[in-house]
This record gives structure tokens, sequence and C-alpha cells, in this order.
């Protein structure tokens, strides 16, 4: 397997969350790579040879280094060419974005998971509320709505950041959930207008474009096209 385009190569799944934080940060650096869709029922022998946990996001580098975590991927991206629209956080900032993202990776990850598909996690012997999840999920949607709240539109003012597109395809996720009742409840004002400023952003468009599931021998296509 060879980096036909002399290009790192993205192993990614458009609607993944983790791959389209990555894809983001690749946007936002003005870089270009080799991307290879996949259809999570059928992962590609290489990907899986070079990161054997198997998930998305991969970034195959021209030198061989695998860099197979969303985060990682984001520093590789921001690292080569950090973006002019960003704000360079402060180490206090840096330290809060840190928290931030720790506890969307977890608490509200799980949670996440649990609203929104429910049947995964019925047992026996146990049910799985979603309402109590979503639950859970809004305490730490709120940190977020005060934060925007006070200093926004962007979580440290009026500049994007790496934490807002390590964060935001998440909070996209939980209002795909329940779209009707996301759109309706009362509250997260702040937090409604930061999500649909980056639903109509153009680096958002730029990173969803559809692509046909990569094969061996496919014509390779560049990201962004």
């Amino acid at each position: 397997m060879e980096h036909q385009l002399g290009l790192p190569v993205l192993y990614t799944f458009r609607r993944c969350p983790y791959a389209m934080r990555a894809r983001l940060a690749i946007v936002a650096a003005g870089l270009k790579v080799e991307v290879r869709e996949l259809v999570l029922r059928a992962k590609p022998a290489h990907m899986l040879e070079i990161s054997p946990k198997g998930t998305v996001p991969v970034l195959w580098l021209q030198d061989g280094t695998v860099i197979d975590e969303s985060l990682d991927v984001m520093c590789w991206a921001v690292g080569q060419n950090f973006p002019a629209s960003w704000l360079v956080l402060t180490a206090e900032q840096q330290q809060q974005c840190d928290e931030w993202i720790a506890l969307l990776d977890g608490e509200f990850k799980r949670n996440l998971d649990r609203y929104k598909y429910p049947h995964r996690y019925h047992t026996d012997t146990d049910t799985c509320d979603p309402l109590e999840h979503r639950a859970a999920c809004e305490k730490i949607l709120t940190l977020w709505d005060e934060a925007l709240a006070q200093q926004g539109p962007w979580l440290f003012g009026n500049r994007p950041s790496f934490a807002d597109y390590a964060i935001l395809p998440f909070v996209r996720q939980f209002r795909i959930a329940d779209e009707a009742w996301f759109d309706a409840v009362a509250g997260y004002d702040a937090l409604k207008l930061w999500l649909s400023a980056f639903l109509a952003s153009p680096v958002l468009e730029q990173a969803m474009v559809k692509y046909t599931p990569w094969q061996p021998g496919d014509t390779p296509l560049t990201f962004p096209g």
C-alpha cells in the first residue's frame, strides 16, 4: 500500500463525530489529505493492519506514522498550520479546554450513546432510560451554554478555538437524537446559536462532503475536494 498522491491518508466515516472533528481541523488548517471513506461493517484490511483497534479516524503519514485518535489528528493538523481564524488560547483557557474535552469524551459521550441508542444497552436485568441519560447530558450542555452566554458567540470569545471544533460534532449528535425536542425546549439560547452557526458554516460544509466508500484499486481522492 502506497501514498499514491504523496499526501497523508485519512480513513474516515462521514457521520462519526470523532472523524468529523478530525476533518474539521484539517479543513480549518487548510491542509489536503488522501481520503478513504469506509463502511463500518466492512473495514479495509489495510486500516486494520495499521490500526488494529478499528476505529476512525486513522491518519497514515508518508513516513509510516499512524495517528488513530481524533484529538491527536486535530493536534497534528493545527501543528502543521494553525488556522488563522482560530483563537490562540491562554494557559488558563487551555486548561479549561482540556477539562471540557475530557468531560465530553467521558461522561457526555457515555450518556449520549445511551440517550441516542438505548436499545443497545438494555439487558435481561437492566433497562436503559434514554431520558435519564438525556438529563445527564443536559447538565453538561448547561456549562457550555453559560460560558457562551458570558463570552460567546464561541466558547472563549469572538473567535472559534480547538475547543469549539472538538466539542460541536457531539452537540450536533445530541440534537440529532431528537431534533424536534431540542429545537423546542426552552433555554440553551446561547448554545443553540453556537450550534446553528456551526451547522451553517463553510467549514462544516467542506468537512461533510460525501465520498463513495473506498475500495483497494480506486482512483485516489483528496480531502477537501
